[in-house]
């Protein structure tokens, strides 16, 4: 890597840490982007080795640096803490990486790896602990949590992601730790929840939660457990749709909760109003069709107007998770049938809005109505006419329909 070279060349140790070096010895390389550096030289002197910077937090020790393959990789001088807070630290320079990796929070995030020697320097036993699937604090697993109440969200997600068993002084420091997420900001608890569910299989990581007590301390609109019904669908969405994970674990984890109850804890979370929106109109399917969807036509392509195409699409990725899941049992039949039927109306252009019509108010102008809200309303009538019966969506057969309606002179 050539930003180790021209650092080490000018006289400052530089090791790879982080993420990717974790993984690589877990035998699962992780992204370019998660490979941190950690230098002996301070942030002044990284920048000026290098020409193009970002001081993504000089305060901390942290240097963006471009390389050569155009990644921005942070950079970090050596440091130990001060003083912890349980949400940040004062920290100081260091003059060994041994020193860096001590403060660290887990064993198997402790190891580093020189690029150029091809050494790696574990002296917590990180490796081992990734063997033997363990989850171990670095030192004193009460002073790790109590620097930072993060770690426990973080621990739980290691856990729970990559399949690790939690020490018991780990665990007992962890548990001992909880009340303190009340400290943290919720933009933070917010990222760590959305790690988890952007994951292959979440509900590992939520089952810690609610066994360590955390589920309760951040989440307490769930109680103290999640049911398996939440656990099971958020787990048969994919992880590229956390969001949609989110609706599914409130949909199921609190039944029928009202729509402000649910607003209010997505703001406390920093969820942005369209997420927040997406959520609620996906959750707006509950958990499956309605009877009425089932045997009437006419309401389920209102619904579908109403939902709008891509909400419906999200409503029915949750109802087809819960089919995986084994959660809908003799209603899958249905739920499948609703689908099947609106999936075949939008392939046939039935219209959901007065814009599929085929015929516009300037077609009704045209024909001598008067502008005003008479054609708005005659359109309409006409549209929920042709939910009725699609094959009414002609221009010649609307004009029709619109002149038994309202003669043209009465449209003002």
């Amino acid at each position: 890597m050539g930003i180790v070279s021209r650092l080490e060349d000018a006289g400052f140790e530089t090791w790879a840490v982080g993420g990717a070096v974790r993984d690589v010895v877990r035998g699962s390389p992780g992204a370019r982007e998660d490979c941190d550096l950690a230098t002996r030289a301070t942030p002044a002197e990284v920048r000026r080795l290098f020409p193009r910077t970002v001081p993504l937090g000089i305060d901390y020790g942290t240097v963006g640096v471009f390389g050569e393959d155009g990644v921005l990789y942070e950079v970090t001088t050596f440091r130990h803490d001060v003083l912890t807070y349980g949400r940040k630290a004062v920290v100081a320079f260091a003059e060994t990486l041994e020193e860096d990796l001590a403060r660290r929070d887990f064993t198997i995030n402790a190891i580093a790896w020189h690029p150029i020697r091809r050494e790696v320097l574990d002296p917590h036993a990180g490796r081992k602990d990734i063997e033997d699937g363990v989850l171990r604090a670095v030192g004193s697993a009460s002073e790790r949590f109590r620097e930072d109440y993060l770690r426990i969200l973080r621990g739980l997600r290691f856990a729970g992601i990559f399949g690790l068993e939690i020490h018991d002084d780990t665990w007992k420091g962890l548990v001992e730790a909880v009340p303190g997420l009340a400290d943290l900001s919720m933009e933070r608890v917010r990222e760590e929840l959305m790690k988890v569910l952007g994951s292959g299989a979440p509900s590992r990581a939520l089952r810690l939660y609610e066994r360590s007590g955390a589920l309760a301390e951040i989440l307490p609109e769930f109680g103290e457990a999640l049911t398996e019904s939440a656990l099971d669908t958020v787990d048969a969405l994919g992880r590229h749709r956390p969001v949609l994970r989110v609706a599914a674990l409130l949909l199921f984890g609190l039944g029928k909760a009202a729509p402000a109850m649910v607003s209010r804890l997505l703001v406390r979370l920093r969820f942005s109003n369209a997420e927040i929106g997406r959520i609620l109109a996906a959750m707006s399917g509950g958990l499956g069709p309605s009877s009425r969807l089932l045997r009437d036509p006419r309401a389920r392509r209102q619904w579908v107007a109403t939902s709008r195409p891509e909400g419906v699409r999200d409503v029915f990725r949750i109802w087809l998770a819960a089919i995986r899941a084994g959660l809908v049992g003799a209603d899958a039949s249905s739920t499948l049938q609703v689908i099947a039927e609106v999936r075949r109306d939008l392939r046939a252009g039935v219209p959901v809005s007065l814009g599929g019509l085929a015929i516009a108010g300037r077609d009704l102008i045209a024909l001598g109505w008067s502008p005003g809200p008479g054609i708005g309303s005659t359109l309409r009538a006409l549209l929920e006419a042709v939910w009725e019966d699609p094959s009414l969506n002609d221009r010649a057969t609307l004009e029709r329909l619109a002149a038994e309606m309202v003669s043209p002179g009465a449209g003002a």
